[in-house]
């Protein structure tokens, strides 16, 4: 819903842009499928929103991650999570030409394959964030350079956004709220 609504706000209010989503519905499109619809029809931007979750119900704020050379503890636990989603694809070991997001080595290679955008990366990530602590109050986690296949396959700036924790009850009930989708996009 919130992608959905960030697409129509984008439509509405900036002319000549055209937004285009790789899924408008309960569908699941591979990670490939994603970057390869992005660099297919060029696209000047790729944004990936979701929800984060995490072992302690009491993480909390919103992250955006781009590619980046930074690379520590907590960077290898989010992009091992994040690009393990692979392993729920057919053929997984095929399409993504051994890539294992469980080794320290493949996910280290990612962070080779984008830094020409890298600051325009940055650029509309600190916009995001800077648009939470402003018009909903969230807690800021900041922006982090992880390497994830989403952000480091595009030809183009690239940002992955957690939303907030959906294993925070508190955060989980603000995600589902009304809140969010009335006042979040002004």
């Amino acid at each position: 819903d919130v992608t959905l609504k960030v697409g129509k706000y984008i439509e509405d209010f900036f002319e000549n842009v055209n937004v285009v989503y790789t899924r408008t519905g309960d569908t699941f499109p591979t990670l490939i499928d994603r970057t390869n619809l992005a660099n297919s029809i060029n696209a000047d931007l790729f944004i990936s929103i979701h929800c984060d979750s995490f072992t302690k119900s009491s993480a909390n704020g919103t992250s955006c991650h781009v590619m980046g050379l930074r690379y520590t503890e907590e960077n290898l636990r989010i992009a091992q999570k994040e690009n393990s989603v692979i392993y729920l694809e057919d053929n997984y070991e095929e399409n993504y030409d051994g890539f294992d997001p469980t080794s320290a080595e493949s996910i280290i290679a990612l962070t080779l394959n984008q830094t020409t955008f890298l600051d325009q990366s940055i650029l509309i990530a600190q916009k995001i964030q800077e648009q939470f602590k402003t018009r909903v109050n969230r807690k800021d986690r900041g922006v982090k350079q992880t390497p994830l296949w989403v952000t480091s396959r595009n030809s183009m700036p690239s940002v992955l956004v957690e939303l907030g924790f959906i294993s925070n009850p508190e955060e989980e009930d603000f995600l589902q709220s009304r809140y969010i989708m009335t006042n979040s996009i002004a």
